[in-house]
């Protein structure tokens, strides 16, 4: 087991997963300095925010109250804290929910412990970038409601795939709390909002993950989940120790 790579890859990870919700979260008005109003443009079923570009972020319908539900969890924190010390707090909870799922999830696919046998974030087909859950998402245990596969035959059709894999990470996710729940709780609406996991990007982190640690380390070695999260956890408390 390569402990060097497993510990480059949760520290970086964390920090990875981290700046990217932080970023997702600015997108929607909420930032470490506060939360800001949707612009006057917004109405019940759209909003509108303000992020420095000719066209603003639109969010709509579900995602209106995902976004309703983040605030509430930040306030919720706030009672006890400040609001900058509450942000960071939840920022830091949802990075660690899917830090969690993921490492779960490959630990699952490349041990053939998935219900359905198709893998959720890499191939079995050696040099195939494309997750073949993504490939073939109707060959999983899954169940969809006929909007749902509407939906993912669009995503396919307009080639969102990025859009698509997190669609069905998340369906993944939830669909193993029926097996699983202590390790697959429900996820919150403002958790699934703010993820921005991609498979197409080189350097995001399920390419890191799939290509950094080498598959034979979660075959052969169940303690790797042990050591992700102790490395993961240990970056988090030396960086409260510093501050």
């Amino acid at each position: 087991m390569n402990k060097s790579a497993i510990k480059s890859f949760a520290i970086w990870a964390r920090t990875k997963l981290i700046n990217e919700i932080t970023y997702k979260s600015g997108l929607i008005g909420i930032t470490d300095k506060g939360i800001s109003h949707p612009l006057d443009s917004s109405t019940d079923n759209i909003q509108h925010f303000d992020i420095g570009t000719e066209k603003p972020y639109e969010i709509k319908d579900r995602e209106i109250k995902q976004r309703d539900a983040y605030i509430k969890r930040i306030k919720e924190k706030e009672a006890t804290s400040d609001y900058n010390t509450a942000f960071n707090y939840v920022i830091e909870e949802i990075a660690y929910t899917w830090f969690n799922r993921l490492i779960a999830i490959r630990f699952m696919e490349v041990n053939d412990y998935l219900p359905s046998k198709t893998r959720v974030i890499s191939s079995e087909t050696k040099g195939k970038t494309e997750p073949d859950m993504v490939t073939s998402p109707f060959d999983t245990d899954m169940e969809f409601t006929s909007e749902e596969k509407d939906y993912i035959i669009s995503l396919k059709h307009d080639n969102k795939l990025d859009e698509l894999f997190r669609f069905l990470f998340i369906k993944q996710c939830n669909t193993l709390n029926a097996v699983l729940p202590e390790l697959f709780e429900k996820t919150s609406d403002y958790t699934e909002l703010l993820l921005t996991i991609s498979f197409t990007d080189s350097d995001g982190i399920v390419s890191h993950l799939v290509n950094d640690i080498p598959e034979e380390d979660f075959t052969e070695a169940v303690e790797i989940i042990g050591w992700l999260y102790q490395y993961y956890n240990e970056d988090r408390k030396n960086q409260v120790i510093n501050t």
